[in-house]
């Protein structure tokens, strides 16, 4: 396909490292194929000069450059440096946004009781941005910027993820991304999601259904134990991509719980909200996992109303009311003492509907009658 390409550069030697999982990369593309641009790659790079400019002049390849990081007050956030030497633009201070970091940092001196000077330098470093930049706006004391150059769109934004997603909505709209855009054939997708089988049954399907196509691209991962499959199409590709989605939804048909970009967590949450049932969780081995799942979701109130982690037998026989003959006949481990599990949670917790799970989580503990 020929669709703009965007690239993200990921910064933080914390993500190198491994100290924390990127969260940015991943919503940043998902924000470009929404978009209709080609997700291209994610480069996830620490603080090292070299390798920062590095990341950002292969970044400047694509036609837009979604870039998180890198723009505090210190002298390690150098990414605004590097993006206007990769721009040709000189850095230049911008007063208005010196100001409004200025009034956000005295805030914070306040609070801190120390002088508003500790924080001044900081201020005029992050003021300082590429001649003929666009301010998207502040998050804590970073800017969001759009920069131009030669060829590539570069969307700087801060590197924590919710200050970086409170910046993000205002990019598509300046002229600069706009234009990028308008050369964008938005492609359909058809989404399949699919439970209990491998990727590759997944895969061999769809090479048996005729594959990709001129126009058809078609992404297949395992994610959480679900294989998620995505069929996008230019229009000159539309009945290949359809034949392939009716191909798939009836070779795999036993296997395929959803074609809606929605979590199971989401699905299950409105099918209760659809029936008007409650809903309540018991676990051992997840240990709230599955509570956690569901509560991570707004309104999930209305339907969840609580779980009970039972990780010891004492629990589960005392807080769920398990049977002490199901547990020494059949084992925490089972079938049996997963419904018991279930069943006490709903009536305990005044639930419509309970789900119970229980296991050998690992990575020890296993055997060959109950393996991990």
């Amino acid at each position: 396909m020929s669709r703009p390409r965007a690239v993200a550069v990921v910064t933080g030697s914390e993500l190198v490292r491994g100290e924390r999982h990127d969260r940015n990369g991943p919503f940043l593309m998902q924000q470009a194929v929404a978009l209709g641009l080609r997700a291209d790659r994610i480069l996830v790079v620490g603080d090292d000069p070299e390798a920062l400019e590095r990341a950002l002049r292969e970044g400047a390849t694509a036609d837009v450059c979604l870039v998180s990081g890198g723009l505090g007050p210190t002298h390690d956030d150098r990414t605004v440096e590097f993006v206007a030497r990769i721009a040709g633009r000189a850095l230049v201070l911008d007063q208005d946004l010196e100001a409004r970091i200025a009034a956000v940092s005295r805030g914070f001196a306040q609070r801190l009781g120390t002088p508003f000077a500790d924080f001044a330098a900081g201020v005029t470093k992050q003021a300082t941005i590429p001649e003929g930049a666009i301010v998207l706006g502040i998050a804590g004391t970073a800017p969001g910027l759009v920069v131009e150059a030669r060829g590539c769109v570069f969307v700087v934004l801060p590197g924590p993820p919710g200050e970086l997603q409170r910046l993000w909505p205002a990019a598509p709209a300046t002229e600069a991304l706009r234009a990028v855009l308008a050369r964008v054939e938005k492609p359909s997708r058809r989404i399949l999601r699919f439970f209990g089988t491998p990727e590759s049954t997944v895969a061999q399907a769809l090479a048996e259904a005729g594959g990709e196509t001129d126009g058809v691209e078609v992404t297949i991962c395992a994610h959480d134990f679900e294989i998620h499959l995505d069929i996008y199409s230019e229009a000159h590709g539309e009945g290949h991509a359809a034949a392939l989605a009716a191909a798939l939804r009836s070779a795999l048909a036993p296997h395929l719980f959803t074609e809606e970009d929605r979590s199971i967590a989401e699905i299950v949450l409105g099918a209760c909200r659809e029936r008007g049932l409650t809903l309540a969780t018991a676990e051992s081995c997840t240990g709230g996992m599955v509570a956690a799942r569901l509560t991570d979701l707004p309104g999930s109130s209305d339907v969840f109303l609580g779980g009970v982690v039972a990780y010891s037998d004492t629990v589960k026989r005392q807080a769920l009311g398990v049977l002490p003959a199901t547990l020494a006949t059949h084992g925490a481990v089972s079938a049996e003492t997963a419904a018991a599990m279930a069943e006490g949670a709903r009536v305990r917790l005044g639930a419509d509907v309970a789900v119970a799970v229980t296991g050998v989580a690992g990575p020890g503990g296993g055997s060959d009658a109950k393996p991990v």
